[in-house]
């Protein structure tokens, strides 16, 4: 017996550090981060981009990217006790590494994007407050690499969220005066809030977000907001408001009519449907937006050799936004080949322009679909393809010729340039494949990945992708070249988060 007991106490100090391991509080500080750098042979002219932007896949359309995400625990609680808890976060991120991007590196292209101090188990259980930067996000769409359903990215302030069993709840409340304009910052009082029920757990989930701005009026501040009655709306368009003005009033430079302030109220919606776990779908975002964008504040003209300030509020309060975007991800053949399904849709509308294209009058719509087959446990086959379309609801955007510098509508230049070139259409397809390396193993999410890729486009605008061609007249008769709807470009990049 007292063997026995001697092995029996023995084994249970065996077991102590295992025990005491599985108690014990995290390290006090951590970092996590993401990013992706690439080199793409461009032979076309291109500056390494297959296409203009995300809508077609953010695959072979996105630049460099880097970001780090610190955090320290200033307070600990014992794990799976109501103590309260205190943490600090923040995040630096970039766009530029040398040699890879225009930028080559320099810290000029990098950022602090936020400082919070986040802590729990005060005044009210289950609720975590957030004091700092407040953005907050839900599930992304990776395909396009975008966040429809993030809220408070501009905004500073403080906020509370209510993590219950089956449904959480955030109300914030700060300021995006410093986000909207950083250099002539008036208060932009900002108020959010959301809610998420998950019908189902692991099935299926809804959810509804809101964001408000309101931007009061302040007479005599010059970085506040002033209507400009009798505007004519081309006139701000090509920057004539001044000359206009005195053309006809002569004499009268000194006799401007006082401004008078106003405010403004800009706001988001955002409608969430999540469901998976039904036979090959692993899981479905689903997200509705609808946004009307905060004005913007004044540009300067230069007359007659003097600089004038001219407010535009009353000209840019009207810009509005909805987007339709949905993500899903399957496992057509388990251990074999797994695939994402994007579907984009989005229209923009500005109620004060009736006569100028651009993008803030326009139809967009988009279908990514990338498959990713396992020919080993590391080794991955990749293809993906999309088509999108673009179209300008106030005339012709695109140039689908080398000669479209010439041509608008009917055959004719607009010399004076609303009008940009021959077409109101860009329609846009693109094919990617390639190799790639997991070192973690299967999934098309695993990261991080290093991609061997061929991509190739074909648009019916001439030249759509970043390049150094002819865009204006008086370069036309200096770079002429061939008409071009097809790029290709090869790729060699690394993505990864950790």
């Amino acid at each position: 017996m007292r063997v026995l007991t001697a092995r029996l106490g023995a084994f249970l100090l065996l077991l102590f550090p295992l025990v005491t391991q599985a108690d014990a509080t995290r390290d006090r500080f951590g970092a996590a981060g993401y990013f992706r750098i690439m080199t793409r042979p461009d032979f076309s002219g291109g500056s390494g981009q297959l296409g203009y932007y995300w809508l077609y896949g953010r695959l072979l359309n996105e630049s460099p990217y880097g970001e780090l995400n610190l955090r320290l625990d200033v307070l600990q609680s014992t794990p799976g006790t109501d103590e309260v808890w205190a943490e600090v976060h923040t995040r630096f991120s970039g766009t530029s590494f040398r040699s890879a991007d225009p930028g080559n590196g320099s810290f000029l292209n990098f950022r602090a994007d936020y400082l919070f101090v986040r802590a729990g188990n005060i005044l009210l259980d289950r609720v975590t407050w957030q004091l700092g930067t407040l953005e907050d996000r839900w599930n992304d769409l990776h395909l396009y690499d975008q966040r429809p359903a993030t809220l408070l990215w501009d905004t500073v302030g403080l906020s509370g969220t209510y993590q219950g069993d089956r449904y959480d709840v955030l109300l914030a409340v700060g300021d995006s005066g410093y986000t909207l304009r950083p250099q002539k910052y008036n208060t932009v009082l900002t108020g959010a809030a959301s809610f998420r029920y998950r019908l189902i757990p692991g099935h299926l989930e809804v959810g509804v977000r809101g964001q408000v701005g309101y931007e009061s009026k302040v007479r005599g501040n010059r970085n506040a907001l002033y209507k400009s009655d009798g505007i004519v709306y081309e006139d701000y368009v090509r920057r004539e408001v001044v000359r206009r003005y005195f053309e006809a009033n002569p004499g009268l430079e000194d006799l401007v009519r006082d401004l008078e302030p106003r405010d403004a109220l800009s706001y988001r919606a955002i409608g969430y449907l999540g469901f998976g776990d039904l036979g090959p779908l692993v899981w479905d975002n689903l997200y509705v937006t609808f946004e009307r964008k905060h004005p913007e504040l004044s540009y300067t003209e230069n007359y007659r050799s003097r600089d004038w300030t001219v407010y535009i509020a009353d000209q840019t309060d009207e810009r509005y936004e909805l987007s339709f975007g949905n993500e899903a991800y399957f496992k057509l053949i388990p251990e074999k080949l797994e695939a994402l399904w994007g579907v984009w849709v989005g229209y923009a509308f500005n109620e004060d322009n009736l006569i100028k294209p651009g993008d803030d009058d326009r139809l967009i719509a988009s279908t990514v679909v990338r498959l990713q087959y396992f020919l080993t446990e590391r080794v991955h086959l990749l293809v993906e393809t999309s088509i999108a379309r673009e179209k300008s609801t106030n005339g012709n955007l695109y140039r689908n010729h080398v000669d479209s510098v010439f041509t608008s509508t009917g055959g004719f230049p607009d010399a004076r340039g609303l009008e940009f070139g021959d077409s109101d259409t860009r329609d846009t397809w693109q094919g990617k494949v390639g190799v790639v390396l997991n070192p973690t193993g299967r999934g098309i999410y695993a990261r991080p990945s290093l991609r061997l890729l061929y991509g190739v486009q074909y648009s019916s605008q001439h030249a759509a992708f970043g390049n150094s061609f002819v865009d204006s007249l008086d370069q036309y008769n200096q770079y002429v070249g061939p008409e071009r709807h097809w790029h290709s470009v090869v790729a060699i990049e690394a993505e990864g988060w950790f």
